[in-house]
């Protein structure tokens, strides 16, 4: 993995304005999900799951809308990953706020839905 210091040739796949679309996976809380770690699009906002969750959306949603930049939406991580070419930037460009879910909300999460053997069901 390569440590970029930012992601400055994709700054047109970037947003800083756009919300997160919420402090959860989007589809996981439509579906009564859960998740291990949380993504932002940083073109829209859009936050899904990672890949190691049992259902990829931010993935699933880079690749279905084009948007190939994420950006960590967990505490204290402020890293992106680019789809597109497989790079990691440990820096980018300020997103709006907030910046990552809630501190009280547990990963995994959210809270009252993470089976007791999560573990096992990681990819």
């Amino acid at each position: 993995m390569s440590d970029h210091s930012e992601p400055a040739e994709a700054t047109a796949a970037i947003d800083p304005a756009a919300l997160p679309s919420g402090t959860g996976c989007l589809e996981c809380e439509s579906t009564g999900g859960w998740w291990f770690h949380l993504r932002r699009c940083a073109a829209c906002g859009h936050i899904g799951c990672c890949d190691s969750s049992p259902s990829q959306h931010a993935t699933a949603h880079a690749a279905t809308t084009g948007h190939p930049i994420i950006q960590s939406f967990e505490p204290g991580e402020s890293w992106f990953w680019d789809y597109s070419n497989d790079q990691f930037y440990k820096n980018g460009p300020a997103l709006a706020e907030p910046s990552s879910h809630p501190l009280d909300q547990p990963a995994p999460g959210p809270r009252g839905r993470v089976p007791a053997d999560w573990q096992t069901r990681l990819h």
